[in-house]
């Protein structure tokens, strides 16, 4: 394949990510994401994330791992690095006598990685940071025996558009360090429908529309040993960003149901600007990696959201978070002429205690993932398609709350392209 029609499908799979992005709509659907600024997204490259998140303690040559900056100074000096995913998810919401299920695709990330100087590495790209959907309705009879229905949806989620460099401080210590763009939007809606020709039925709708800056720093050091073993350490440390947030409250009776609503009059509209307080973060983790064969790694977290607030106010429903994963890595042969046994081999497992605490209970999340990396033969050595299989559970059915089920089906593209390479004529 000529580097010209390498050139060509990199910059393809580049916009079409791009564009994906761009109009991409948030399909998920999970009560628990009205809490906060929605379910975290937790995301990692592709490799890393069919090896349970892991990512604190890992580098790569030809994998971004936006998970701690530090590790960008791996980038091969040769070479630019793309990356882009996309997921499908199937999800099934089930109390203690009613099942829901919905599937929807989603894409994942868009990052790109390149060498700078000999000691200095970049990563540039665009991440989902929250997903905020869902649609909860109920009903009761009132006085006089009218049926009221009530229904509560939310939707939208943040993006983080981020830029990372990494530094090679001595010889297996790195630094680095990304800043981000947050932004997003978090609207909320409350409905009170009743029966009859003689009341006029209420909604109450809230946007919030927030962006600022956020940082997050990272360490890495590599030591080998006898030239076959390799161990690693990481940590990362992610500030409690002070985002700005511009808020609309609308308040209104109309008469209808569904789409065909018909205003009547409009009982309180107010905007106002405020600020949303983010959480920390505190991770370190630990990896090993026997010649090109086997890796192992583990990763631990932890995120402050008893401190998150929203406009000055908490909503008393968020707690500290410890977050744990592990995973593994292996390659039969990584210089073999047999396809099968260059295809990279993973799987993982995370937990979490959860940042959510209802119902004197709080709603914790685990899920278990497979992967295989598949080389891109036929465009280079060093491009690969990821495929990844995820299984979760995220809360209970105790103390009458909801339990959720999901899988998770992904793919991942890896490009490389050689990067600062004159053409030598004879």
């Amino acid at each position: 394949m000529s580097k010209a029609l390498h050139r060509k499908i990199s910059l393809a799979i580049i916009i079409i990510a791009g564009c994906v992005f761009s109009h991409a709509q948030n399909e998920i659907s999970s009560p628990y994401s009205k809490y906060g600024y929605g379910l975290p997204s937790n995301i990692t490259s592709g490799a890393y994330d069919a090896m349970g998140k892991v990512g604190y303690a890992m580098q790569d040559p030809y994998l971004i791992n936006f998970k701690n900056p530090a590790s960008y100074v791996a980038f091969d000096s040769l070479s630019f690095i793309a990356d882009a995913a996309f997921s499908i998810y199937s999800s099934t919401l089930k109390t203690s006598d009613i099942t829901q299920r919905t599937t929807y695709a989603r894409p994942g990330y868009l990052s790109i990685g390149l060498p700078v100087t000999r000691h200095w590495r970049t990563s540039a790209g665009i991440l989902p940071f929250s997903n905020l959907g869902y649609n909860i309705s109920d009903s009761c009879i009132l006085d006089n025996d009218i049926n009221a229905k009530y229904a509560y949806q939310g939707n939208g989620g943040l993006l983080q558009l981020y830029w990372g460099n990494a530094f090679r401080i001595c010889k297996g210590l790195s630094f680095g360090f990304n800043v981000s763009y947050l932004f997003g939007r978090l609207s909320y809606t409350k409905s009170a429908e009743y029966d009859g020709s003689y009341f006029f039925n209420t909604m109450v709708d809230r946007t919030t529309l927030v962006d600022g800056i956020y940082i997050s720093g990272g360490l890495q050091y590599f030591a080998t040993i006898k030239n076959k073993h390799r161990i690693g350490f990481g940590i990362v440390y992610e500030n409690s960003a002070y985002l700005w947030t511009k808020e609309s409250n609308f308040t209104y009776n109309y008469t209808g149901t569904g789409n065909n609503i018909t205003l009547n009059d409009t009982m309180q509209y107010n905007t106002g600007k405020g600020h949303m307080q983010t959480p920390q973060t505190l991770g370190g983790g630990f990896s090993y990696q026997y010649k090109d064969k086997w890796w192992v790694s583990a990763d631990v977290a932890w995120q402050d959201w008893a401190h998150y607030y929203l406009n000055g106010t908490n909503n008393g429903n968020l707690q500290d978070a410890i977050t744990v994963s592990t995973g593994i890595q292996f390659v039969p042969n990584a210089t073999s002429t047999n396809y099968i046994n260059k295809i990279r081999f993973r799987a993982g497992f995370r937990y979490t205690t959860g940042q959510i605490y209802v119902n004197e209970q709080s709603i914790n999340d685990f899920s278990f993932s497979i992967g295989f990396g598949l080389p891109l033969k036929l465009y280079n050595n060093n491009s690969s398609l990821g495929i990844m299989f995820e299984y979760g559970q995220m809360g209970t059915l105790q103390n009458e709350l909801l339990r959720e089920n999901y899988f998770r089906f992904s793919l991942h593209f890896t490009l490389q392209e050689k990067w600062y390479q004159r053409v030598k004529l004879e």
